[in-house]
């Protein structure tokens, strides 16, 4: 598996906390349950619930994620952190570690929708991430998602595919399908826009 060679280094390597200049990330913990539960209640009753999973939040199958959570935080394949406003976790980011890199996930409280706290804690986890090595991810959002695909390419990943996602079927038990969007991003992208930026502004100078 990609990575592997580097696995006792990432393990020294890996941050407990992070600091950008409004926000704490940190490892979520087992006593996070109830923030992350409020955040899931908010987000079932959003408008994009209907492109992911259902959350259950019933209090001990939130207290029994979460474990599992904290616990896989231990190791390196899953990784799960909280991010904070001013002591209090306005959401979360997860990494889960797939052949090729790792695949992001992310829910953030609609509270602090449009302020850029998801943005900023994502480029502060990729800083420190390709530090430790880790060069490529990848996520999957609905295409009429249009905050999340948003987010995605502000972050600097591509879209290099679709498919045909269903969470949920109608009332006559047919699956309601939508189309979802893979997206990936590997630093030598971001250091390739950032080259071509600079030949093109040279070129605006030097005509």
């Amino acid at each position: 598996m990609e990575y592997s060679n580097n696995l006792k280094f990432m393990e020294r390597k890996i941050a407990m906390l992070l600091k950008t200049e409004r926000l704490v990330i940190r490892h979520i913990t087992e006593n996070d349950w109830k923030s992350i539960q409020k955040i899931w209640e908010d987000f079932n009753a959003s408008e994009f619930a209907k492109y992911d999973r259902p959350h259950n939040t019933d209090d001990e199958d939130v207290r029994g994620r979460i474990f599992q959570w904290a616990k896989a935080n231990r190791g390196l394949e899953h990784m799960f952190f909280a991010v904070c406003l001013n002591n209090i976790v306005i959401g979360y980011i997860a990494f889960n570690m797939r052949k090729n890199g790792y695949e992001i996930g992310y829910c953030f409280h609609s509270d602090f929708h449009g302020k850029g706290y998801a943005r900023e804690s994502h480029l502060k986890l990729f800083e420190y991430l390709r530090g430790c090595g880790i060069t490529r991810f990848t996520a999957g959002t609905a295409i009429n998602n249009v905050p999340s695909v948003s987010l995605l390419k502000s972050l600097g990943f591509q879209q290099i595919g679709t498919e045909k996602v269903s969470f949920y079927k109608d009332s006559v038990g047919n699956d309601i399908v939508f189309d979802g969007g893979i997206f990936a991003l590997t630093f030598y992208d971001i250091m390739q826009q950032t080259t071509d930026n600079i030949k093109l502004l040279i070129n605006e100078v030097t005509r």
